[in-house]
């Protein structure tokens, strides 16, 4: 709790025992009207002088019809009409609504800014041969940094010496450690687990993972939704039109029937009634809940208004390598002489290729000694087993060497193996299927999501076995970054909200064209962090599930909100004008819903 809320809340403690003791002391002795005021001011004042000077300033500046000033009037005015009990309860529970709602953004801020621990106070760089402690806006790319065990890695950069293991829980939401060596790239966030690594500077602090994440969760709630459009501009209407009624009511009736106090009196509960706190707060507070929520979810969403084009999206294109799939070469099968993976392995073993390592990967066995090695670039590889030629890559290059080869549709990576001039098997490499994109498929179709299409640039053999597996019933192979945006707008044209989902460089434009963009964000290319409106932190397709889960449960909350508070203000104001409706009954339209409506917007703050 800031400085600010306990000042509130030491203000309502002391209106709330004046009151008391003025409304006892009031019943005891009948007093006149002059002294009750004495009695009831200073339980007015605490909580009422905040208000009455924000109204002032706001009445300066030529702001008239807010909050504050509609409860000045409608307190005064009761104060004027001797209704001291009345006036000092509307200002107090007023500011116990003020106090609440203070209290839920503060929840929602903290929430947050637990992502913010993840900014390092210091750099260590080693430079000229000392270490020096800088702040990480001032290294350079190129920099050594010297990180110990303990310490978090200030800017993204690849280590140059050491291993270690890192936990990248800040930045993914998975507490399993990530192991590291020379070579690997590391990104700022995590946290060295073990050892000493130096770690050679990528990026400069501002284009690093740590800044980028902070920029996103810092402007997230600067984009409105349509939600919150509508509150405003619904304000602006609602509440001069009801302080017009309102003042209609106090002078008109008395002209022709008398009793101008007890219609005045009718015009100030309909100005407390009329005071549209509980929609104007409400609503961009539980978009902002539900933006602290996702983001405690390993979810950063730019804004309330992609929150709830995901509460509607009824379309989710895909991109297949690195989204759906691992993105890590595996052997499939061997087709033809089970001795071609044994041959493939062989030469493959000096190669540093992916493909390479899934062929060393899986085979086991006892290499063959093989000599003439040579590498030929984009084909595979050369050699000589038991002084037969061997030949091992792709169909190219058996076509190079007159090798014939059998024609197939499998799905994937064919590398041909041959011996002595002939054919003798195929290994099948492909990508794997992430562990939960089968369950994150059913799960969104569950949610409504009636439409999920995968949109890849591999073949259509490799796109047919990923979609069939996943789940996925419709597909679209062989496609080139504007291929991908064309297909898009295709899917646009034909649903309410399109969606898409992928990782790479050449997903930034779908990302940017789609109604929401989600990138797949724990290693997920910068340009694609940057097109897209929605990070997700871990590379975990059931993350998509999750992140429409959060926005749907939002936007349910949002419109609860919205139903309720008009519904009651309505009731309250018509009877109200029919002199059904006293003070107490105002209060509860105002700050009583405020604070049913407060408490309601705290559930978007819920952990997936």
């Amino acid at each position: 709790m800031n400085k600010k809320q306990k000042r509130l809340l030491r203000d309502i403690v002391i209106s709330a025992a004046l009151l008391t003791a003025a409304f006892v002391t009031d019943r005891l002795l009948a007093a006149a009207w002059y002294a009750r005021l004495a009695l009831y001011l200073p339980a007015y004042l605490p909580v009422a002088l905040p208000v009455l000077r924000k109204a002032a300033l706001n009445l300066k500046n030529g702001q008239m019809l807010d909050e504050n000033f509609l409860m000045a009037i409608a307190t005064v005015g009761a104060m004027a009409l001797c209704e001291f009990p009345e006036a000092v309860f509307v200002m107090l529970f007023y500011q116990v609504g003020e106090w609440f709602e203070g209290m839920a953004v503060a929840k929602s801020r903290r929430s947050i800014g637990e992502l913010m621990e993840i900014r390092p106070e210091t750099a260590t760089v080693l430079r000229d041969g000392q270490e020096r402690k800088i702040p990480p806006e001032d290294a350079v790319i190129g920099d050594i940094l010297l990180i110990r065990a303990g310490e978090k890695i200030p800017l993204d950069g690849v280590v140059t010496e050491g291993r270690s293991a890192l936990n990248t829980a800040a930045l993914t939401g998975e507490n399993a450690p990530r192991e590291v060596g020379v070579g690997d790239s590391v990104v700022s966030g995590c946290i060295n687990l073990q050892g000493v690594l130096r770690v050679r500077v990528q990026r400069l602090y501002e284009d690093s993972t740590v800044a980028k994440i902070l920029e996103l969760v810092e402007n997230s709630a600067a984009v409105k939704s349509r939600s919150e459009t509508f509150i405003t501009r619904f304000a602006r209407v609602y509440t001069p039109a009801v302080v017009g009624l309102a003042v209609a009511i106090s002078v008109l009736p008395p002209l022709f029937v008398g009793a101008w106090s007890d219609w005045i009196h009718r015009g100030l509960i309909m100005l407390v009634v009329s005071c549209p706190c509980a929609l104007v707060l409400s609503v961009p507070l539980t978009f902002f809940g539900g933006i602290g929520g996702a983001s405690r979810s390993g979810i950063l969403v730019k804004g309330s208004e992609f929150l709830e084009k995901l509460a509607q999206m009824d379309c989710l294109a895909l991109d297949k390598t690195g989204t759906l799939t691992k993105g890590e070469f595996r052997v499939l099968q061997t087709v033809g002489d089970q001795e071609a993976l044994r041959l493939a392995a062989s030469l493959e073993a000096f190669s540093e290729h992916p493909i390479a390592q899934s062929l060393k990967r899986a085979y086991n066995g006892e290499l063959l000694p093989a000599r003439n090695i040579q590498e030929l670039s984009g084909l595979g590889m050369t050699g000589e087993i038991d002084g037969e030629k061997v030949l091992v890559g792709a169909r190219r290059l058996m076509e190079r060497y007159g090798v014939a080869v059998p024609d197939d549709t499998l799905p994937g990576t064919s590398v041909y193996a041959a011996r002595g001039g002939k054919w003798i098997g195929t290994v099948l490499i492909g990508d794997t299927l992430k562990d939960t994109a089968r369950a994150a498929m059913r799960v969104l179709r569950e949610q409504g999501v009636r439409d999920l299409v995968m949109l890849t640039g591999d073949t259509l053999p490799a796109a047919e076995a990923v979609a069939r597996e996943a789940g996925i019933s419709t597909f679209r192979a062989q496609l080139l970054p504007q291929d991908k945006v064309q297909a898009v707008e295709d899917l646009l044209k034909t649903h309410n909200v399109t969606g898409f989902v992928g990782d790479g460089i050449n997903d930034a434009p779908v990302l940017a064209r789609a109604d929401v963009g989600i990138a797949m964000g724990a290693f997920g290319s910068d340009a694609a962090i940057e097109a897209a409106d929605v990070v997700l932190m871990r590379d975990d397709p059931l993350l998509i599930a999750s992140a429409r889960r959060i926005a749907v449960r939002t936007k349910r909350i949002v419109t609860e909100n919205i139903v309720c508070a008009i519904a009651v203000k309505v009731l309250v104001l018509l009877l109200a004008a029919f002199n059904l409706a006293g003070m107490g009954a105002a209060i509860f339209a105002d700050v009583g819903v405020l604070v049913l409506a407060v408490l309601n917007a705290l559930r978007a703050l819920k952990r997936e």
